[in-house]
Parts: structure tokens; C-alpha cells; sequence
């Protein structure tokens, strides 16, 4: 075996910070894999609704109570 440590910095301070910070660099490349992954999937969604014809897109949504109960606002003065 070798009597030398193996460490890249003779300090073990500098070597504890280089460590940091490659795991600082490596959680923010995965964080752009993870951004880039949802854009991509935005940009799939926006192709797909380019197909869509225009009366889908200005229809009411069939999905929500909001077209079938009417709410009534009254104002306090």
C-alpha cells in the first residue's frame, strides 16, 4: 500500500469544499434535467393543442359546476 492519503488537496478543508460543491453543481444539473423535462412536456401539450380545432379551445369547460349554479354577489355598502 502507499503512505500517502488519498486526497487530492493536501488540505482537508479545501478538499471538503471541492466535495461541496460538486454535489452543489451535480443537484443543480439534475434540477435542469428535471426543468427541461416539464418544458418538454409544455412544448408535447402546445403540438398536440395545434391540432385541436378552434371552437375546442374557446368552448366552455364541461368539467366544472360553474356553468350550472349561478352565485349570486351582493355587495354591502
Amino acid at each position: 500500500m502507499s503512505d500517502k492519503l488519498y486526497f487530492h488537496e493536501p488540505n482537508h478543508i479545501i478538499h471538503l469544499r471541492v466535495w461541496a460543491l460538486g454535489q452543489m453543481v451535480w443537484g443543480a444539473f439534475l434540477a435542469g434535467l428535471f426543468l427541461l423535462a416539464i418544458a418538454i412536456f409544455a412544448g408535447v401539450l402546445y403540438g398536440i393543442s395545434l391540432f385541436l380545432p378552434e371552437d375546442s379551445k374557446t368552448a366552455p369547460d364541461p368539467n366544472t359546476w360553474s356553468n350550472l349554479v349561478q352565485v349570486e354577489v351582493t355587495a354591502k355598502v
